[in-house]
């Protein structure tokens, strides 16, 4: 049953208020800060207020106005729209209270701008979670790119400029050149843009102009960073690290994966997406993504960039499992986009308080530096075995699950791709672990060796940044290790979505 209700329209303004509060609050640093953060509290409360009926089968909608004739700027929050704003909202809570301690701590500019752009990408990706239609859906995936340049060029450097650059002309233009074309060719063969569970073109449809659609819409959905579109998440690395934690371990891939689970349950549904074989050619580029990104993974010095890495690998566990098309394998992916976003917001928080403390952002100088941040490489170490896998981690519940649905699939080939990337994964995790813990601290001259631009001011200083900082990481951590144990918790949810 639907009803009309205006909660999800207040679930994205009220970011929109947020952000105006928090510009006119500038002057004070304490008020303008407790803005952000009521901001996200309000915003995650209204989400959940809304979960106890999802659960009971029932949905909410609200028609804003009409865009065109029978394309209107519609809301609808169904199982899948609720459990990714759920996610980002509430994760947008943890990163306003670290970015508090990582912002102050670092002295860091344009503070009022960073705070108001973080509010404006969560009213962006609300509104993509809570779409209607291809066409609503479009106008915030758009806005969400527009917002978070800003973010990504925070720095104003000539790097982080460039980095921004690339961010905006891949996302931009792969959203002009096919997913719009995909969307245009889509209310042409149905004449609707509205989301359908089962799919919405006729029977009668064309089946190559549906195949060439499909293939528009995954080059277009440029978030989800399927080789070769992938590029630009490592070139926005350049952003300060909360910014890399929310939109790019949670926000602005977690999108492009949203869209796609769209695209394969809403457009073209299961049955039609087994019958023109487009499921096998999903897990295709899924597969020779993430391996490819693992290796890239492995070769990468810089955290933040082996992260990046690491996160386009892992986006692609999640295209993989949607690609399955099996109960078991849809339930994974799905699965994964929470499990990796609790994972991998955690390794990025744990990257950023290593540069608050040390000023260190490549591995191989971070010898021995468990033992001076403790509580932060104890919890990298958490996020890192999620994403490897290993069993009690909320990793291994999803990989269990593609592993599952591989072989409902009669995709047995795909275990082996699975056993070939967990590998790959503990290759380029389990040596930042051993360092960290178990390899000697660089010596002041062999840091100048390494190239540390900050050895001069930071020597064997050391040490956890601010609890601001620490305490966001731990409870993301364990988080991870809850859903390991507890992976029935998301399990009613998950199963309204691809039933």
């Amino acid at each position: 049953m639907e009803t009309e209700s205006l909660r999800p329209l207040m679930a994205i303004v009220v970011s929109l208020v947020g952000a105006t509060l928090i510009v006119v609050t500038r002057k004070s640093p304490n008020l303008r800060e407790g803005c952000s953060l009521a901001t996200a509290i309000t915003k995650f409360l209204i989400v959940a207020s809304m979960l106890p009926a999802i659960l009971e089968g029932h949905s909410f909608q609200y028609t804003l106005f009409s865009f065109l004739p029978n394309i209107p700027i519609r809301f609808r929050v169904d199982a899948l729209g609720i459990l990714f704003a759920l996610l980002s909202s509430f994760l947008w809570i943890v990163t306003t209270v670290y970015s508090i301690g990582y912002m102050r701590s670092l002295n860091e500019h344009a503070q009022t701008r960073y705070y108001a752009c973080f509010a404006l990408t969560l009213s962006a990706t609300i509104g993509v979670a809570f779409s209607s239609n291809l066409m609503t859906l479009y106008f915030f995936y758009e806005v969400l790119t527009l917002v978070t340049y800003p973010l990504v060029a925070h720095k104003e450097t000539e790097e982080s400029f460039a980095g921004a650059n690339k961010y905006l002309f891949y996302l931009v233009g792969t959203s002009k050149a096919f997913l719009l074309v995909a969307i245009i060719g889509t209310y042409a063969l149905s004449g609707t843009l509205d989301f359908n569970q089962g799919g919405l073109f006729p029977s009668d449809a064309n089946p190559v102009a549906l195949i060439l659609l499909y293939l528009l819409f995954l080059a277009g959905i440029g978030k989800a960073a399927i080789i070769p579109f992938h590029t630009w998440l490592p070139a926005a690395m350049v952003a300060p690290t909360p910014v890399s934690a929310l939109l790019h371990a949670v926000a602005v891939v977690n999108t492009g994966v949203f869209c796609i689970f769209r695209i394969i349950l809403q457009v073209f549904g299961v049955a039609r997406m087994e019958a023109l074989y487009l499921g096998w050619v999903t897990v295709i580029l899924a597969s020779i993504t993430l391996v490819m990104a693992s290796l890239y993974a492995l070769s990468r010095d810089n955290l933040k960039t082996r992260l990046a890495y690491s996160t386009v690998s892992q986006l692609s566990y999640m295209i993989l499992g949607g690609g399955l098309l099996s109960a078991s394998g849809m339930a994974g992916g799905v699965g994964h986009i929470v499990n990796h976003a609790f994972s991998k917001i955690t390794l990025f928080f744990c990257a950023g308080s290593i540069y608050a403390a040390t000023h260190k952002t490549n591995i191989s100088q971070m010898g021995g530096i468990g033992r001076k941040m403790p509580w932060t490489m104890t919890a990298f170490s958490v996020g890192a075995l999620s994403m490897i896998g290993v069993p009690l981690m909320a990793g291994f519940v999803t990989k269990w699950q593609l592993a599952l649905g591989s072989i409902e699939s009669g995709e047995k080939w795909v275990l082996g791709v699975l056993l070939i990337s967990t590998l790959l994964n503990a290759g380029y995790f389990l040596p930042i672990i051993y360092k960290a813990f178990f390899d000697v601290p660089l010596q002041h001259g062999e840091m100048i060796l390494q190239g540390d631009p900050h050895t001069e001011i930071q020597g064997e200083e050391g040490g956890e940044p601010s609890f601001l900082m620490v305490f966001p990481l731990l409870l993301t951590a364990a988080a991870s290790l809850f859903l390991g144990v507890y992976p029935e918790i998301l399990s009613s949810l998950i199963r309204l979505v691809i039933r």
